[in-house]
């Protein structure tokens, strides 16, 4: 049998990052931590915790920590009908991990998770990551649920449709008079600098193929933020798609234009969670569809 004191300091160390903030939270030794830690790896004979400054979890050990949370949802579950343990039973909260892009986070997935947070009793831990690739973090065990441009079911995994995240290729008018004087070309957008995300972020290049009908080198400014996205557009750095809920008001009021009005890139988005934890969290999945189905075209 699992000794679960000891699962319980391996996620804590993850959690926090360090095995004294972990110590702190169960009210123990960071010695203690360790041989429980220690201990644990010697018996499954994998190494569950990289050692550093923050400590992270290894695939072994991100495995171990979704299936401690699916305990802690399912203890938490039990316990309404205990009401006088209840109080001990929260002395270390369930923190429950998942993913998404960043552009929903920027746009309808925080409302969703806010509502879950103020009535759910559960902490969120929140990685983010490109839609196209956050359904890695399920397949490594990395997350128990996540938003993903993946439609598939991702194994071990159940999917619902969420819908289409819209985005708009806009810039500062100033910008579109500088580098497209006689419209948007394939030549023109191979010398007017675009705004990407990151080196995952393939959606200019999806919108340029679409558009101009080839693939067009872009140079490009890399900017990792969907809020700084929109800031370097309205100070006239460079070009870039925006999800258009993000712009609207910007685009209403002449700040920004669109470079393309009639063309704009919808992005299917789909929820994905465990089979394991998808009655514990139910209620989160039912926020995010509920949010999804005001937000999403």
């Amino acid at each position: 049998m699992l000794d679960y004191p000891a699962a319980r300091a391996v996620m804590l160390v993850v959690q926090t990052g360090s095995f004294e903030a972990a110590a702190t939270a169960l009210g123990v030794t960071p010695s203690a931590v360790s041989q429980r830690v220690r201990g644990l790896e010697d018996r499954l004979g994998v190494i569950l915790v990289e050692r550093g400054s923050p400590c992270i979890a290894t695939d072994e050990g991100a495995w171990l920590c979704r299936h401690m949370e699916h305990v802690g949802m399912l203890e938490d579950r039990l316990i309404d009908h205990f009401p006088q343990a209840r109080l001990q039973n929260r002395a270390v909260p369930v923190t429950l991990r998942i993913a998404t892009n960043a552009d929903s986070l920027a746009t309808w997935f925080l409302p969703a998770i806010a509502s879950f947070a103020k009535n759910g009793g559960v902490l969120l831990d929140i990685a983010v990551d490109d839609e196209e690739h956050t359904a890695e973090w399920l397949r490594r065990g990395r997350v128990m649920a996540a938003v993903t441009a993946l439609g598939k079911p991702v194994q071990g995994c159940q999917v619902k449709t969420l819908g289409m995240l819209r985005y708009s290729a806009a810039a500062s008018p100033d910008y579109v008079r500088r580098h497209f004087p006689k419209g948007v070309t394939a030549q023109a957008l191979a010398t007017a600098p675009a705004l990407t995300f990151n080196q995952k972020d393939r959606l200019q290049q999806q919108w340029v193929r679409r558009y101009a009908g080839r693939h067009v080198s872009l140079p490009t400014h890399w900017l990792p933020s969907s809020h700084g996205f929109v800031e370097a557009a309205l100070a006239g750095m460079g070009w870039g798609l925006n999800p258009t809920h993000l712009v609207q008001e910007h685009l209403a009021s002449g700040r920004l234009v669109e470079l393309v009005p009639e063309a704009k890139l919808d992005v299917p988005l789909f929820w994905q969670t465990s089979h394991l934890a998808a009655s514990s969290i139910a209620p989160l999945t039912r926020a995010i569809l509920e949010q999804a189905k005001q937000t999403l075209d």
